[in-house]
């Protein structure tokens, strides 16, 4: 059986589709448009295995985004692949009049339906009875189930009416008229039915809701948002709570990053002294490891990221971040939906970007899209996590770490970078469509951990396998280019440090890394750094750091893997050094450090605001449908870059 999920937006959709399918869910994009399609399996009490698809949250059958024309397609063509045996409506029992339009729209259908009243337990602590038996009747006897999502209540019953679904035959319309003409005359749903689909959903509902006891769980919430919606102490709340997660972040992996960082150099010691010696061993351990570490050394960091955007998101906080905000991003282009994409992009950009088809106005749409690449992904975090503990010392201004306050200040930096940008846009961008914000804010509830588990593991997984294959082929590439070089510089290289007459151990070592650090400086990679390093010298930088700049415009995060790869290089694996030590003894010809506080903050600059990440770029052209935009971006943004961290140096140096 192929089964689909509706519902919308805050009804719980997702949570009812991670229970029914746990971990065996993937996620693609729809034929022909870049918005998610999240698909998985459930077996049922007889062991068959049935397909269930996730659709895009949507209010109505009538699209005004490309999230919800994709639910539109997909109900309109009877032919589509996505069309089903039975839909499966989810919506919200304590806000019932709002979440029945969908369903009555769809009920109009003739579809094949199953209605979910999830959040049932909050619709009893807000007093409200539902008489399901009365609201099965008024629509013509389709199956309706209570569901408690986070508690898994109910889903044994709602497996029960899937696996023996008969759909209801001959059932009633619910509102005549609108559907006669077909489903793609938007027009007339849109203007003239909508009004008259609620009165009717009012009038139903009269037979069917009614009030026990008291509000108090509603007035208790919203006195908690008389402070957080507060026009001044709802900002202090957003900003404490950004201070907090980063704090977190940096104080919380500091030990498990420091496991992982001694277990990938021990894999290394151990690859180069159990293997034979030869190209291969050397690949391994120079190359493919270190380049794999640098990645897996971060996945603490990243799941504590995701943490607190989900708790954010699941508590319903992230609702009154995006009321509170209107008003601040206004002035700048923008609106306060604006603010899902842009708290979206510190994790990633690439999913922010495609969060931006829940804007309706086209201008700030794209004024948004331009700006969501400033503000700092999880694939900054790696660098920035890096830089901050080679060059800032460990020292705390009263209960807060410096180091922490550092990574805050970046995040902070990349909000207001993104703001001044959207003013410029906003100036060069014309329309004249008109903008508004309409929204609710839902009750706050307890996040369900069983979906925190599910999104932990498919994010670090993405971040794992995505980065990993493109820091894999970086990897070898890169230790190719530092391990080989033209046979004539490489023995002059070898020729020109002078061998010690009284060979010991030690002079030995010595000898070893001086020949390999000037074949490094004559490889293929180090002429190419050579050749670049006079246009970054004026930002700090060596022409190790220039090779590093130029691999991760693929990607931000290979700049570790880079960095692990060139250190590694003709090191000596018997000494107990990782990455973070090797860049902290690193120095210029004249003998001065390469990573001081001027050249590493001006390095974490450059990082905050370059567009390195061609996925993004690509995003960004399929979302604007023209080149212009990305190219803009990609333009502003490595300027933007450059000149700010060449001021950050010279002021610092």
């Amino acid at each position: 059986m192929k089964i689909t999920l509706v519902g919308n937006p805050n009804s719980g959709k997702t949570s009812v589709f991670n229970y029914l399918t746990g971990l065996n869910q993937r996620v693609g994009n729809y034929p022909g448009v870049t918005v998610d399609k999240k698909t998985g399996r459930f077996r049922d009490e007889n062991g068959t295995s049935h397909e269930i698809i996730d659709l895009p949250g949507t209010y109505s059958l009538y699209p005004k985004t490309r999230d919800e024309e994709v639910v539109y397609q997909v109900f309109s063509d009877q032919a589509s692949s996505d069309f089903s045996d039975v839909v499966v409506v989810v919506v919200d029992a304590s806000n019932l009049e709002r979440n029945l339009l969908l369903f009555s729209q769809l009920y109009d259908l003739k579809i094949p339906l199953i209605l979910a009243l999830n959040m049932s337990d909050v619709a009893e602590k807000m007093g409200i009875a539902i008489d399901y038996k009365k609201l099965s009747e008024i629509f013509g006897g389709v199956k309706v189930l209570p569901l408690v999502a986070r508690k898994g209540v109910g889903f044994e019953e709602l497996k029960a009416a899937l696996t023996s679904f008969e759909p209801v035959v001959d059932r009633p319309v619910f509102l005549s008229g609108e559907f006669e003409k077909g489903l793609s005359d938007q027009a007339v749903g849109q203007y003239e039915f909508v009004e008259k689909r609620y009165k009717k959903i009012q009038q139903a509902l009269s037979f069917v809701v009614g009030q026990k006891g008291d509000r108090k769980l509603v007035e208790r919430h919203r006195k908690v948002d008389r402070w957080l919606t507060h026009p001044v102490w709802g900002y202090a709340v957003f900003i404490g709570v950004l201070f907090i997660i980063f704090q977190a972040i940096y104080a919380w992996s500091e030990w498990p990053m420091d496991l992982i960082d001694n277990v990938f150099l021990k894999l290394s010691q151990f690859t180069k002294q159990s293997l034979a010696e030869g190209v291969f061993t050397n690949l391994l351990a120079e190359g493919i490891i270190p380049g794999l570490g640098g990645v897996v050394i971060f996945i603490p960091q990243i799941a504590l990221l995701f943490t607190f955007i989900f708790l954010l998101e699941e508590s319903g906080y992230m609702s009154r971040v995006v009321f509170i905000v209107d008003r601040l991003m206004r002035p700048f282009g923008l609106n306060g939906r604006s603010i899902v994409p842009l708290i979206s992009g510190v994790a990633c950009a690439i999913p922010a970007i495609m969060a931006t088809r829940t804007i309706d106005n086209w201008k700030e749409r794209l004024i948004t899209i331009m700006v969501t690449p400033l503000m700092s992904c999880s694939a900054r975090l790696p660098v920035y996590t890096l830089l901050i503990a080679a060059v800032i010392p460990d020292n705390s201004i009263g209960p807060f770490n410096v180091k922490g306050m550092v990574l805050l200040g970046l995040y902070l930096i990349g909000i207001v970078a993104a703001l001044l940008v959207a003013l410029v846009f906003k100036w060069i961008i014309r329309s004249k469509q008109m903008s508004f914000l309409v929204m609710e804010l839902p009750l706050y509830k307890m996040p369900r951990w069983n979906n925190l588990v599910v999104t932990l593991l498919e994010k670090v997984r993405i971040f794992v396998f995505d980065a990993g294959k493109v820091i894999f082929s970086i990897s070898i590439i890169l230790w190719v280019l530092a391990t080989y070089g033209p046979a004539e510089r490489m023995q002059q290289a070898e020729a020109s440090v002078q061998k010690p007459i009284n060979l010991t151990e030690e002079s030995k070592q010595q000898y070893d890394k001086e020949v390999a650090s000037a074949k490094l400086e004559n490889s293929f990679i180090g002429i190419l750094g050579k050749r670049i390093e006079p246009a970054i010298k004026p930002l700090g930088y060596n022409w190790q750091i220039g090779i590093a700049l130029i691999t991760s415009f693929a990607a931000r995060e290979v700049f570790v893997g880079s960095m692990a790869t060139i250190y590694s290089v003709g090191d000596d694996f018997e000494e107990d050094t990782s990455l973070l030590d090797k860049m902290r003894s690193e120095t210029n010809r004249d003998g001065s450090q390469v990573y001081t506080l001027a050249s590493g903050l001006s390095l974490m600059i450059f990082y905050a605001f370059a567009m390195q990440c061609m996925s993004t770029l690509a995003i960004v052209l399929r979302e604007t449908k023209h080149w212009r935009w990305p190219l803009i971006q990609l333009g502003y943004m490595t300027a933007l870059a450059y000149v700010s961290a060449f001021i950050t140096f010279q002021l610092l140096q």
